[in-house]
């Protein structure tokens, strides 16, 4: 076979295979127990869901500093609340029924 045909037949190959996807980063989870979020600080790369839960039993919430990039609802014993988050930067957040219960994750 001329090295052109190899060539063109590497290439078309190449065209037709599936690309494999990239892989998502891995979930990470938040506990709310006893007042706190554990972990309190989180460093992940962009495109991580990021899953709170609640422990406690009493209600809790999670609200980013900013009260606009993300908010829960009221979350009762066992409820949980995600959020991905798809840009980089440092992202505070508070429990707005208990304002010293405090976090921060850190998107790379």
């Amino acid at each position: 076979m001329s090295k052109l045909l190899s060539r063109v037949l590497l290439a078309l190959t190449l065209l037709v295979l599936p690309i494999g996807s990239i892989a998502a980063p891995a979930p990470v989870t938040v506990h709310i127990t006893n007042f706190v979020f554990t972990p309190a600080e989180l460093s992940v790369p962009a495109g991580t869901t990021v899953t709170w839960v609640n422990d406690d039993d009493i209600p809790h919430t999670v609200v980013s500093d900013d009260k606009t990039a993300f908010r829960s609802q009221v979350l009762d014993t066992g409820q949980r609340f995600s959020f991905t988050f798809k840009t980089a930067g440092s992202f505070g957040y508070f429990c707005s029924i208990h304002p010293h219960m405090t976090g921060r994750v850190t998107v790379t």
